[in-house]
């Protein structure tokens, strides 16, 4: 099981900008199946909080089953080319969640984070805003 990878799909709903958000994450194996599903209502945020509390979950979750090789897909570009790199988080609540990201992700031997198109991560958007339905 060492070389088995596992994808992580994450995505995070505001209903408003800042609004009532929600975080859902899904992980599946490399056939597509899903192993776990994850939601969170997550109250009042912005959709960046969202987003990075989405992928929070999804990389707890992916711990708690022991996995040790992970594919993280997410439709937040912002957030994708924060953590790879490419542009710095300025916001200081964002910062905040940016170390706790990095922490979990020094967790796996193995985590890349790529963008996919929002029609490639349905799931998770279908878990965050029933996290926000569920209790609204």
């Amino acid at each position: 099981m060492p070389d088995v990878i596992y994808i992580l799909f994450s995505d995070g709903a505001c209903r408003g900008n800042p609004g009532i958000g929600g975080a859902g994450a899904v992980i599946t194996d490399s056939a597509g199946k899903i192993i776990w599903e994850g939601k969170e209502y997550l109250g009042h945020c912005t959709n960046n909080i969202a987003e990075y509390k989405a992928l929070i979950l999804g990389l707890k979750g992916a711990l708690s089953l022991g996995y040790k090789r992970l594919k993280i897909n997410m439709d937040s570009e912002l957030l994708a080319k924060q953590i790879n790199g490419s542009y710095r988080v300025k916001n200081d609540n964002l910062k905040i969640l940016m170390k706790e990201v990095r922490d979990l992700m020094n967790a796996f031997d193995k985590a890349e984070v790529q963008h996919v198109p929002r029609s490639r991560n349905s799931h998770a958007d279908k878990l965050a805003n029933q996290a926000i339905d569920e209790k609204t």
